[in-house]
């Protein structure tokens, strides 16, 4: 059972749960646990802007009273700046520092003088990763650290060995990706960088394919534009302006 669906079936029970004492949040997040055990609760912290609680469920945020008597779930919108705080706090909570990942598991890409950074979990058979990796060829001055996570099937599984194992690895994926042309060779190599990016991406809650890390720290999964990527490329390793507002 997903998150959701738990903590939707449980909702009614969770209007009763009882008045808590002690310290507010640890409490609010034994009694979630309690309700809905499957419910993996990271953190709960008092929303600035309502007389509510902000409760992150794995890599979702849900909000409640501070008796946990409701449970809130959706998007909290602010009627002055129509921002959408929920999305806003969740590019936050799903932010993943750029040095923790370990390059050495990556294809590195560079084009131009390198200069600007991102990472990218990508599937071999993923068909939005290849109209994404086509658009990328016209960014210039960058490097592109692909992360082969090949979650799709297992001939993903053997093409990211394939693809890693052969003498250029950066041509053979680019060659796949943007070209159609299949990969080639032997999987005659250790390949314990694919086991650990699954393991990474696991952990992360890397779900989809494709999934972008900016130098900031923004993971966005999915394509975006390309002159979107320009924005956050430009930000560096920047807060990205969601993030500086949501923490006023």
């Amino acid at each position: 059972m997903n998150v959701r669906a738990a903590l939707t079936s449980t909702l009614f029970a969770a209007l009763a749960l009882p008045a808590l004492a002690g310290p507010l949040e640890d409490q609010i997040s034994a009694e979630l646990k309690k309700h809905v055990p499957e419910a993996p609760v990271t953190s709960v912290r008092k929303v600035p802007q309502a007389n509510l609680y902000e409760v992150v469920v794995g890599g979702d945020i849900i909000y409640t009273d501070e008796k946990a008597s409701v449970i809130l779930m959706g998007p909290m919108i602010d009627l002055k700046t129509k921002e959408n705080l929920t999305d806003a706090r969740l590019r936050q909570v799903n932010a993943i520092a750029f040095d923790q990942l370990d390059f050495k598991n990556a294809i590195k890409i560079v084009r131009g003088d390198g200069s600007r950074k991102l990472a990218i979990f990508e599937d071999p058979n993923c068909g939005y990763c290849k109209r994404f990796e086509r658009d990328l060829l016209g960014v210039s001055n960058i490097t592109v650290y692909v992360f082969l996570y090949p979650i799709l099937s297992q001939n993903s599984v053997d093409q990211s060995k394939v693809i890693w194992c052969s003498k250029d690895p950066g041509k053979m994926w680019l060659d796949h990706m943007t070209k159609d042309l299949a990969p080639t060779g032997e999987a005659s190599c250790p390949t314990h960088a694919l086991d650990q990016n699954l393991a990474f991406g696991h952990a992360k809650r890397i779900n989809g394919t494709p999934t972008l890390i900016f130098e900031n720290g923004e993971r966005i999964p999915g394509v975006m534009p390309i002159a979107e990527v320009e924005k956050h490329l430009a930000l560096g390793k920047k807060p990205s302006p969601e993030k500086t507002a949501s923490s006023k």
